[in-house]
Parts: C-alpha cells; sequence; structure tokens
C-alpha cells in the first residue's frame, strides 16, 4: 500500500486494510511518501514494486495530493498486481464481461444486491453517480446481470423522476443526504456508497438519508459498516487473485 501525506481518513482505511490482511494471512507493507512527492517519484516507486517478485498486488490509497496525476499514478501499476481493478487493463474487461480484477467498492455492492436479490434479470437499476471508481463500473456488472441501468448524475434533469422507477438504487456522490423519501418507490434496494462529515456535529452521513428511507426500502446499506467493509474484502480476494495470477 502507498499512501502519500497523511490524511487522517485513508490512515483509517489503511489500519483497517492492514489488519484486515493480518487476519487472513497476508503480508502487507505500508510505503509512507512526503506529500510533496513528485508524480515521477511515485511512479518510480510503483516501478520497483512492479519488478518486486515477493509483492503480489499494489494499492495507491485515494485521494491523492492535487499535484500529482492520478491517473497518470494509476496506469502505471502492473494490471496483474491491480488490486484495486483501477487500470485500463482491468477496466476494460468490465466493458467486455471477460475475466479480469474488478474494482473492490463495485464488486463488493453487486455481492450486497445478491444477498437480497439473486435474479437480477429485468430489473431496473439506477445509478447515481458516474465515476470511474463505483458509478461507471458498478453499472456495467449490472447489465451483464442482465438488469436494465440508468445512469445519472450531477447534470441529470428531474432526477427524483428516475430513482422513483429504480428495482435498484446505487448512489455514489459524496452529496449527504441527497436521497430522501421522495426520491423512492416502496421495496427498493438501496446500496449508499457515499461518505461525507457533518461540518457542525462531526457525525459521518451517507448519500442516502437512511431514517426517512429505511421503513420504505426493502433493503438499504447503513454509512459507515455497510459497503466499506465489503470493499476491504474484496481488497483481500483480489489480492489472492492477483497472486493465482503470477504463479
Amino acid at each position: 500500500m502507498i499512501v502519500v501525506g497523511s490524511c487522517v481518513p485513508s490512515a483509517i482505511y489503511v489500519k483497517k486494510k492492514v489488519a484486515a490482511c493480518h487476519n487472513v494471512g497476508i503480508s502487507s507493507t505500508v510505503h509512507e511518501i512526503d506529500k510533496i512527492a513528485t508524480t515521477q517519484e511515485l511512479i518510480d516507486k510503483i516501478t520497483t514494486l512492479n519488478q518486486d517478485d515477493q509483492v503480489h498486488g499494489i494499492l495507491v490509497q485515494l485521494p491523492l495530493p492535487d499535484h500529482i496525476n492520478r491517473d497518470a499514478v494509476l496506469q502505471h501499476i502492473a494490471p496483474c498486481k491491480d488490486v484495486d481493478g483501477l487500470t485500463v487493463y482491468n477496466l476494460g474487461h468490465i466493458m467486455t464481461d471477460t475475466s479480469g480484477i474488478k474494482p473492490c467498492t463495485p464488486q463488493g455492492c453487486l455481492q450486497l444486491i445478491h444477498s437480497v436479490i439473486p435474479n437480477l434479470k429485468g430489473l431496473h437499476a439506477v445509478i447515481v453517480g458516474k465515476s470511474t471508481l463505483v458509478g461507471n463500473p458498478i453499472g456495467q456488472l449490472l447489465l451483464h446481470q442482465h438488469a436494465t441501468v440508468t445512469y445519472t448524475h450531477s447534470h441529470t434533469k428531474n432526477l427524483k423522476h428516475l430513482t422513483r422507477q429504480a428495482d435498484i438504487l446505487v448512489v455514489a456522490t459524496g452529496v449527504a443526504h441527497l436521497i430522501g423519501e421522495d426520491h423512492i418507490k416502496p421495496g427498493v434496494v438501496i446500496i449508499d456508497v457515499g461518505i461525507s462529515r457533518d461540518g457542525k456535529t462531526g457525525k459521518i452521513l451517507g448519500d442516502v438519508d437512511f431514517e426517512a428511507v429505511s421503513q420504505k426500502a426493502k433493503a438499504i446499506t447503513p454509512v459507515p459498516g455497510g459497503v466499506g467493509p465489503m470493499t476491504v474484502a474484496n481488497l483481500l480476494l483480489n489480492t489472492v487473485k492477483c497472486m493465482k495470477i503470477q504463479s
């Protein structure tokens, strides 16, 4: 794991990943890089790890400082060591529904959905957010499960009209309580990927108003404690997959 700077939330996430690795017998090393490091310095570090046969997986903890070219850094990770599944190579496998390393969070979202709805054929899934990290890939994974998928985002007009049609609603925007009771129909399954902090109370909030919609939805993930643990579990799964690919 490569960590740039001293972002408090990132430090918490990394600590959880280290503990999870230890619990299942995966050796983990955290490489702490100064926040003033350049894009090239980060790429050089990744090059060294790419060439190290004892390293089966490489993860760059996001977000990175603004001055670093995130895409240049992520795309330099060898696809066979890309445990986050964020290289163009592995994202391309999602588009074509072929074997590859799937991004941890979207993979976890799909597993959560399947725990409630085993067969997604013909259901309408609405995605709020189109990021490469979550929104875009989870839509593709659902499409390959024969769901009908609608993408929405910050420029979508009349968002409620679309979200009310959803049998499955995945929200990943980072906008606290963007989705309320009037955004959903009864019986919807909601995956809340968003996370933000209330500036006044310090409370962690999701993109969905949990209290307002929980009685109306068939199932909904809490924030925190919902998607996060699934992301870590799939990181471990991807690490094992990468090891097998390399062996």
